[in-house]
């Protein structure tokens, strides 16, 4: 039995016809490009045959702004079982801090990535607009991006900034950061690096403070061993797990780059049951300088990503997107923090 239309037709009454969604139909008489042109015109010719036109007063009504974002967290698994980065959790007062000062409500929830989180915030009008912190392996994540892209979905996300960014991006200089742990590294006499992280188009911010680092270590002359790369992701676990690895491989090192604090200090606690002392066999360093790193035996040296500037650029981004206004990519320089983990 085919639907029934009522007198005044309606975009689901198009979509029907059209067999698509009737977010679908919106897009396209607004004349998304997220619709491909060939539905889309097979849309205005349906309207056109039911005499259809825009209710202006709803489409005010739907155009109106709600004055407030949504920060989504992805699951991230950590030692204490709350799946949230720590680093991402000292960026939530700078996030919040920058919406408040726009006048800004701000929704907080926690997403985990087969949901379909994007339909409950923008698309429902409970929110303007998508802040995305974390994400894990990003080659699942890409499929989610391309999705928001497609639907007209406004967000920004913290992440490795490339010229080939799925939607907006705000992110430290990841290369930079590893040349400069490199450059501290090497400046102590250390020639032997290992970087513990997984380097790859999984996980592309780790790759970039990888890059960094071979980069250093190329322009002092050394070469840089694949051997000294193993793969971590970022827990405490995974820290120890990648020493331990090296440690049984017989591979020589002098010091440790990881790609996060959390990696660092699982390194630290291998280390330190391998009868390994810090920094004197071997300097270890860190990336991010969440709280536990001045707290580490000894105190962690680590690479500081300037949260409140992060925060605000995320929030501004977003604003700008909302607006219609140009969308920066920006990328921020991060910090040497030297403590007793590589300078004894």
């Amino acid at each position: 039995m085919g639907r029934k239309r009522s007198t005044k037709p309606t975009s689901f009454d198009i979509a029907y016809l059209a067999g698509v969604s009737q977010p679908t139909v919106s897009r396209a008489l607004r004349g998304s490009k997220s619709v491909s042109l060939a539905t889309r015109q097979r849309i205005e010719q349906i309207a056109r045959e039911l005499n259809y036109s825009v209710d202006k007063n709803a489409s005010s009504l739907r155009s109106q702004r709600a004055n407030t974002i949504a920060l989504l967290f992805f699951e991230d698994p950590t030692p204490d079982g709350a799946n949230i980065n720590p680093f991402f959790l000292a960026m939530l007062g700078a996030i919040t801090r920058a919406s408040a000062n726009r006048g800004l409500d701000l929704l907080i929830s926690f997403q985990k990535m087969e949901d379909d989180w994007h339909v409950r915030y923008q698309d429902s009008h409970r929110a303007d607009g998508l802040i995305l912190l974390g994400y894990g392996d990003y080659t699942l994540y890409e499929k989610r991006l391309n999705q928001l892209v497609a639907s007209d979905t406004h967000f920004v996300r913290w992440g490795s900034v490339g010229d080939d960014n799925i939607g907006a991006t705000v992110g430290s200089d990841n290369f930079g950061a590893g040349r400069q742990a490199g450059e501290h590294l090497l400046s102590l006499g250390r020639r032997r690096i290992a970087f513990l992280g997984q380097a790859d188009e999984h996980y592309p911010e780790f790759a970039e403070r990888y890059r960094g680092l071979c980069a250093a270590l190329a322009e002092a002359g050394e070469a840089p061993d694949p051997a000294l790369q193993a793969d971590a992701l970022s827990s405490e676990e995974d820290g120890r797990g990648a020493v331990a690895r090296l440690l049984e491989s017989g591979a020589r090192f002098d010091a440790v780059f990881a790609a996060s604090d959390l990696i660092a200090i699982g390194a630290l606690q291998a280390l330190g049951e391998a009868g390994m002392a810090v920094p004197q066999d071997i300097a270890v360093m860190g990336f991010d300088n969440i709280p536990a790193a001045s707290l580490t035996n000894p105190p962690l040296t680590t690479l500081v990503q300037d949260l409140k500037t992060g925060g605000e650029l995320l929030v501004e981004t977003l604003i700008a997107q909302i607006e219609g206004r140009s969308v920066p990519a920006p990328t921020i320089p991060a910090r040497l923090v030297v403590r007793r983990s590589t300078t004894g």
